[in-house]
């Protein structure tokens, strides 16, 4: 059982490594431009998380350093993390290189968190079929639980108080009222993200009052609208499209007017290089997820076959990882508790007799933990349903194997220890009638025999009294080995 364990431990690491060396090494990072003559590109798709933040920040810097004439932003995203969009935009606005918002292609969103980043710019753009806003905050562990750092809005700013507020559109008398269901927390955090989108509108000149209806109600706009509505200044199928149509636009960038020339320019994408890509593969939610069972898995072998140093070693760096990805992500604790008891209430039912009563809620304890372990409303951060079923079911399959194992290790006959030696074959020391001393094995032992023996001669062990054998002759046989491998 602990070689099969340790086999499965080892074949799901090499897997899981094989995924993200996969990942980090698939592209081949491309610099940005050396001269200021191209564009850079820099793409933001899926979920926005620590990697995002990490990679776009690193382009700007490095498309300013190459003194890059601009840098376009393709979005298409569901939203993301709080912390991460703060650190994009905080990254936009601080930049020494205009930077062009362009939400394609085309069936591409620029949703919740990218609408932050879309007002944020310099430029925005849209491609046709494409679509911004559902800006509304979603805190983890439903309503009320908003813990810092886990809402997709900015969070909230400091020095507020309960009931206060520093958005500008509370003192509107038009605003939607609260709804009753409404605590101070979720109002607080409304009222924040549509301060902070304001101030982002007022900023780049944008409309403010679909700012204030994509967080308070979800609002959402087609591309044509965006235009119509002022929330983006340009329409452009194609990158090159949109280098013409920015091409002499006049922008403020860090307090100075900047005219953009654009058209015509070379555009360089700006691919991720390994830290970036081992960080977004560590940090995915599923990965994370396999990572926590890893370690856990990996420490509880340990401690059933202590010296076996590989599933220790694998399960401590796993479970470090997953600890530094799950520090990072939307997570429930209350999942990561249930997934740590489960394990352990599984390991439990190895060694202690519970007719299944620990496996069985060990396993309850597991699927629980995982389906809870993070918000399914935040966009891009989830574990797929099929992966904890299957996880479960694994589990749950390897309980029963181990529950099999150990009751046919039940019925099966003693093949250790002193009980061992019933029914196998004893040699008489010396002549005796009743009690005397035989040899089996080597050793001399005490017996009682129910028929006088003979030096020599085979006796079948019939039970253990003890420290005495009750022994009773049997008729000798070539064929009949003695208990103490030589000849009776």
């Amino acid at each position: 059982m602990k070689r099969e364990g340790r086999a499965l431990l080892v074949t799901f690491t090499l897997l899981l490594t094989a995924t993200v060396l996969a990942q980090v090494g698939s592209t081949a990072p491309v610099a940005p431009p050396s001269s200021g003559d191209a564009v850079a590109l820099l793409d933001i798709r899926g979920g926005i998380g620590p990697a995002t933040r990490d990679y776009v920040v690193r382009g700007l810097d490095k498309a300013a350093s190459s003194h890059a004439p601009a840098v376009v932003l393709r979005i298409d995203t569901p939203g993301g993390l709080d912390a991460a969009t703060r650190d994009i935009n905080q990254a936009i606005l601080a930049s020494r290189v205009p930077v062009i918002a362009w939400v394609a292609p085309q069936g591409a969103r620029a949703a919740s968190a990218g609408t932050y980043i879309v007002y944020a710019s310099h430029l925005a753009a849209m491609a046709p079929a494409t679509s911004i806003g559902a800006a509304t905050p979603v805190s983890l562990g439903g309503p009320g639980a908003s813990p810092p750092g886990k809402e997709e809005e900015p969070p909230k700013k400091q020095g507020e108080t309960r009931g206060e507020t520093n958005s500008p559109a509370t003192d509107d008398p038009s605003a939607p009222a609260p709804r009753a269901s409404d605590n101070a927390s979720e109002r607080k955090a409304v009222n924040d993200a549509v301060a902070y989108l304001r101030s982002l509108a007022e900023l780049r000149g944008r409309n403010a009052d679909f700012a204030e209806r994509a967080v308070r109600d979800a609002a959402t706009l087609t591309a044509s609208q965006a235009r119509a509505q002022g929330v983006v200044e340009l329409l452009a199928d194609d990158i090159d499209a949109l280098l013409r149509q920015a091409d002499g636009r006049t922008l403020k960038l860090q307090g100075r007017s900047v005219t953009l020339a654009t058209a015509g320019r070379t555009v360089v994408p700006v691919v991720p290089d390994w830290r970036v890509r081992l960080l977004a593969v560590i940090t995915e939610p599923t990965v994370a997820y396999l990572l926590l069972l890893i370690g856990l898995y990996g420490l509880v072998f340990e401690g059933y076959s202590p010296g076996a140093i590989l599933p220790g070693v694998v399960g401590a760096i796993s479970l470090l990882l997953a600890l530094y990805a799950l520090q990072v992500l939307p997570v429930n604790y209350a999942g990561v508790a249930l997934i740590v008891l489960g394990v352990a209430l599984m390991a439990a039912e190895i060694a202690l007799p519970s007719v299944g009563a620990l496996g069985i809620g060990g396993v309850v304890a597991l699927v629980a933990g995982s389906l809870i372990l993070f918000d399914p409303d935040l966009p891009g951060f989830g574990v797929p349903g099929h992966l904890v079923a299957g996880i479960g079911l694994a589990s749950a399959m390897a309980f029963m194997g181990v529950l099999w194992m150990a009751a046919r290790a039940r019925r099966q006959p003693v093949t250790t220890g002193n009980e061992e030696l019933v029914g196998h074959l004893a040699v008489a020391v010396d002549d005796f009638d009743g009690r005397g001393q035989v040899r089996i094995r080597g050793e001399i032992w005490q017996a009682t025999s129910t028929a006088p023996a003979s030096r020599g001669e085979p006796l079948r062990v019939l039970a253990i009294d003890g420290l005495t054998l009750r022994v009773a002759p049997v008729p000798a046989s070539p064929l009949s080995p003695s208990a103490d491998g030589g000849p009776p």
